[in-house]
Protein backbone atom coordinates (compact mmCIF):
# COMPACT_ATOMS: atom_id res chain seq x y z
CA UNK A 1 0.00 0.00 0.00
CA UNK A 2 1.41 3.12 -1.04
CA UNK A 3 -0.17 5.98 0.47
CA UNK A 4 0.21 9.60 -0.96
CA UNK A 5 2.17 12.17 1.30
CA UNK A 6 0.47 15.48 1.01
CA UNK A 7 3.10 18.30 0.89
CA UNK A 8 3.01 20.28 4.01
CA UNK A 9 2.50 23.68 3.87
CA UNK A 10 6.51 24.09 3.96
CA UNK A 11 7.33 22.32 1.23
CA UNK A 12 4.69 23.37 -1.36
CA UNK A 13 6.09 24.94 -4.31
CA UNK A 14 5.86 28.23 -5.64
CA UNK A 15 3.27 27.30 -8.20
CA UNK A 16 1.21 25.38 -5.56
CA UNK A 17 1.35 28.88 -3.18
CA UNK A 18 0.28 30.89 -5.75
CA UNK A 19 -2.47 28.78 -6.89
CA UNK A 20 -3.92 28.44 -3.59
CA UNK A 21 -3.61 32.71 -3.54
CA UNK A 22 -5.44 32.70 -6.70
CA UNK A 23 -8.13 30.62 -5.19
CA UNK A 24 -8.09 32.49 -1.99
CA UNK A 25 -8.56 36.00 -3.34
CA UNK A 26 -11.44 34.52 -5.86
CA UNK A 27 -13.16 33.49 -2.73
CA UNK A 28 -12.35 36.27 -0.83
CA UNK A 29 -13.96 38.81 -3.80
CA UNK A 30 -16.58 36.61 -3.72
CA UNK A 31 -17.47 37.37 0.03
CA UNK A 32 -17.24 40.89 -0.96
CA UNK A 33 -19.69 40.55 -3.33
CA UNK A 34 -22.08 38.98 -1.32
CA UNK A 35 -21.56 41.60 1.55
CA UNK A 36 -22.03 44.71 -1.19
CA UNK A 37 -25.46 42.64 -2.21
CA UNK A 38 -26.39 42.47 1.54
CA UNK A 39 -25.75 45.86 2.32
CA UNK A 40 -27.28 47.62 -0.54
CA UNK A 41 -30.33 44.88 -0.09
CA UNK A 42 -30.79 46.93 3.59
CA UNK A 43 -30.19 50.34 1.98
CA UNK A 44 -32.81 49.41 0.01
CA UNK A 45 -35.17 48.14 2.49
CA UNK A 46 -34.82 51.01 4.49
CA UNK A 47 -35.59 53.59 2.01
CA UNK A 48 -38.61 51.06 0.85
CA UNK A 49 -39.77 51.89 4.26
CA UNK A 50 -39.34 55.35 4.27
CA UNK A 51 -40.95 55.95 1.31
CA UNK A 52 -44.00 53.50 2.12
CA UNK A 53 -44.29 55.98 5.59
CA UNK A 54 -44.48 58.95 2.79
CA UNK A 55 -46.98 57.12 0.58
CA UNK A 56 -49.46 56.30 3.84
CA UNK A 57 -49.05 59.32 5.93
CA UNK A 58 -50.29 61.43 2.53
CA UNK A 59 -53.02 59.13 2.13
CA UNK A 60 -54.53 59.67 5.18
CA UNK A 61 -53.61 62.95 5.63
CA UNK A 62 -55.44 63.35 1.78
CA UNK A 63 -58.53 62.38 3.09
CA UNK A 64 -58.47 64.76 6.19
CA UNK A 65 -58.11 67.55 4.09
CA UNK A 66 -60.35 66.94 1.36
CA UNK A 67 -62.84 67.28 4.91
CA UNK A 68 -60.97 70.56 5.96
CA UNK A 69 -61.04 72.20 2.76
CA UNK A 70 -64.51 72.07 2.16
CA UNK A 71 -65.26 73.32 5.31
CA UNK A 72 -62.86 76.35 4.78
CA UNK A 73 -64.39 77.40 1.51
CA UNK A 74 -68.11 77.00 2.74
CA UNK A 75 -66.73 78.78 5.55
CA UNK A 76 -65.14 81.75 3.57
CA UNK A 77 -68.24 81.32 0.67
CA UNK A 78 -70.51 82.32 4.14
CA UNK A 79 -68.35 85.33 5.08
CA UNK A 80 -69.21 86.81 1.74
CA UNK A 81 -66.45 86.04 -0.78
CA UNK A 82 -68.03 84.31 -3.67
CA UNK A 83 -67.35 80.50 -4.14
CA UNK A 84 -65.20 80.47 -6.68
CA UNK A 85 -62.75 83.04 -4.86
CA UNK A 86 -63.11 80.52 -1.88
CA UNK A 87 -61.76 77.63 -3.45
CA UNK A 88 -59.21 79.70 -5.53
CA UNK A 89 -57.53 80.71 -2.45
CA UNK A 90 -57.62 77.38 -0.40
CA UNK A 91 -56.56 75.78 -3.23
CA UNK A 92 -53.37 77.74 -3.45
CA UNK A 93 -53.21 77.46 -0.06
CA UNK A 94 -53.02 73.93 0.12
CA UNK A 95 -50.79 73.74 -2.70
CA UNK A 96 -48.02 75.30 -1.38
CA UNK A 97 -47.97 73.41 1.92
CA UNK A 98 -48.16 69.91 -0.45
CA UNK A 99 -45.46 71.16 -2.17
CA UNK A 100 -43.36 71.76 0.89
CA UNK A 101 -43.91 68.55 2.15
CA UNK A 102 -43.43 66.70 -1.10
CA UNK A 103 -40.17 68.78 -1.00
CA UNK A 104 -39.31 67.51 1.81
CA UNK A 105 -39.53 63.82 1.43
CA UNK A 106 -37.63 64.13 -1.60
CA UNK A 107 -34.64 65.17 0.20
CA UNK A 108 -35.29 62.77 2.71
CA UNK A 109 -34.84 60.09 -0.07
CA UNK A 110 -31.70 61.56 -1.36
CA UNK A 111 -30.00 61.61 1.86
CA UNK A 112 -30.18 58.10 1.69
CA UNK A 113 -26.77 56.86 0.64
CA UNK A 114 -26.34 53.47 -1.27
CA UNK A 115 -23.15 53.04 -1.23
CA UNK A 116 -21.74 49.68 0.64
CA UNK A 117 -19.15 50.97 2.57
CA UNK A 118 -18.09 48.39 4.13
CA UNK A 119 -17.42 46.31 1.12
CA UNK A 120 -15.64 49.21 -0.53
CA UNK A 121 -12.93 49.20 2.49
CA UNK A 122 -12.64 45.88 2.80
CA UNK A 123 -11.31 45.85 -0.86
CA UNK A 124 -9.64 48.64 -0.33
CA UNK A 125 -7.59 46.97 2.54
CA UNK A 126 -7.58 44.38 0.76
CA UNK A 127 -5.74 45.99 -2.43
CA UNK A 128 -3.33 47.53 -0.12
CA UNK A 129 -2.36 43.86 1.09
CA UNK A 130 -1.71 42.62 -2.24
CA UNK A 131 -0.50 45.94 -3.11
CA UNK A 132 1.91 46.94 -0.23
CA UNK A 133 3.23 43.41 0.70
CA UNK A 134 7.00 42.35 -0.21
CA UNK A 135 7.14 41.22 -3.72
CA UNK A 136 8.41 37.43 -3.47
CA UNK A 137 12.27 37.46 -3.53
CA UNK A 138 13.37 36.11 -6.34
CA UNK A 139 16.28 32.71 -6.30
CA UNK A 140 19.54 32.89 -6.91
CA UNK A 141 21.60 29.89 -8.80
Amino acid sequence: MSEQIRPTKDDRSLGELLAELAQEVTTLVRQEVNLAKTEISQKVSRMGMHLGFLVAGGAVAYAGLLAIVAAVIILLAQAGLPWWAAALLVGVVIAGIGGFLVMKGLNALKQEDLTPRETLATLEALKEDIHGSNPIPRRTT
